[in-house]
């Protein structure tokens, strides 16, 4: 394979219904938009945060790079289409981004299609690799993309299960290919198709040279690491380490969190599998710093969220801003709009920094994806 690969405004207001006075009140629903919606950007004043006045970053750090440092790198990554009905396709259930309407799975397509453009823009040298249900239809022609079926159970509910032994099957072909051809080295990283990479990912493979596969994480007790964002180097006995730690999750997953399986087992079995392991410290999740730790024979590079893996908050809680290193907006859940107005603002704007301005006075919002 070779080096890899994927960028909006608008105001209304929020119209308010009530019921009649004669019907019971009605419970509180969480109200999602139908258009961005900008509040006060979070992190003002503090330091190693983004600063903005408006849509205008105030402060940078680095320069969004255009090429990859070092060996090349495939991002990979699991998406399937499913049978919709009649009435997905009606036009009461059209979601309008920018001049653009879609049905239900033409907005998953749009989210596909972002993925790549970031990637292509950030890092155009590397490869997207889509790796899907053979009966699927996804026909999605794009340079240094490939779509890769593996036979598997994609029903909803076992997705995130499929995940995991889809990433295993693409490992073990990727070491049959190195056995034919040992001098050709392409670093994996797996992500979620609802991320945009916003600086280039090639350093982590020279900056830490000693890993062989690195997951995200965050100060959470229960579910500390994020299943979004795990990188596998290249080599031989890289990937057979990271496959054979996937398969120690896919068997904790199968074992003890199949009421889950549907969403979040996936990271309750990676959290199992790491903290389980004898004398393994949990304090470290409590500080933003990348650490090495040996996790059943494979080294394992644990990177914070706050950088490699950032989501923007939704609703209430705490917000402390975006970092000014973040290197992968997460647009979970219904950020997707987000996602594909950031898209339409960076086409615009060709400025990475003001587009993440954006991100930041957006993302407390729920949206309507």
């Amino acid at each position: 394979m070779n080096d890899t690969v994927i960028l909006f405004l608008s105001f209304s207001v929020l119209e308010l219904h009530q019921n009649p006075a004669a019907q019971p009140p009605p419970k509180k629903m969480n109200t999602k938009f139908d258009h961005l919606v900008l509040g006060p950007a979070a992190g003002q004043g503090l330091p190693n945060r983004l600063q903005c006045q408006g849509t205008k970053a105030l402060n940078k750090t680095h320069t969004p790079s255009s090429s990859n440092a070092g060996e090349s790198v495939s991002f990979v990554t699991v998406f399937t289409v499913y049978n919709t009905s009649l009435a997905d396709s009606r036009l009461s259930n059209l979601v309008t981004v920018g001049n653009a309407s879609y049905t239900k799975m033409e907005r998953s397509m749009a989210v596909l299609n972002v993925f790549v453009n970031f990637i292509q823009v950030t890092m155009p040298r590397s490869n997207v690799v889509i790796l899907t249900d053979p009966a699927s239809d996804l026909s999605l022609r794009r340079n240094s993309v490939t779509v890769y079926p593996i036979q598997g159970d994609y029903s909803r509910d076992k997705l995130m299960l499929q995940r995991i032994r889809s990433y295993i099957t693409f490992l073990e072909t990727r070491l049959e290919e190195l056995a034919q051809n040992p001098g050709h080295i392409s670093h994996y990283i797996f992500t979620d198709s609802d991320i945009a990479v916003v600086d280039d990912l090639g350093h982590l493979f020279n900056d830490h040279p000693n890993f062989h596969l690195a997951l995200t994480f965050r100060n959470n007790k229960e579910q500390p690491l994020n299943s979004g964002f795990i990188a596998v180097r290249g080599t031989a006995d890289a990937i057979l380490r990271a496959k054979i730690f996937l398969q120690e999750v896919l068997k904790v997953y199968s074992s003890k969190f199949m009421s889950a399986s549907r969403m979040l087992g996936d990271q309750l079995a990676l959290a199992w599998a790491v903290k389980s392991h004898p004398g393994f410290d949990l304090r470290r999740f409590t500080k933003a710093q990348a650490f090495l730790e040996n996790i059943g024979g494979a080294s394992v590079l644990f990177l914070p969220c706050a950088t490699y893996n950032w989501t923007p908050p939704e609703g209430a809680g705490q917000f402390h801003g975006m970092p000014l290193d973040v290197k992968v907006v997460h647009f979970k859940g219904s950020r997707k709009r987000l996602m594909l107005e950031s898209w339409n603002f960076l086409s615009s704007s060709s400025d990475i920094f003001d587009m993440l301005c954006l991100v930041l006075l957006s993302g407390r919002t729920k949206y309507d994806f």
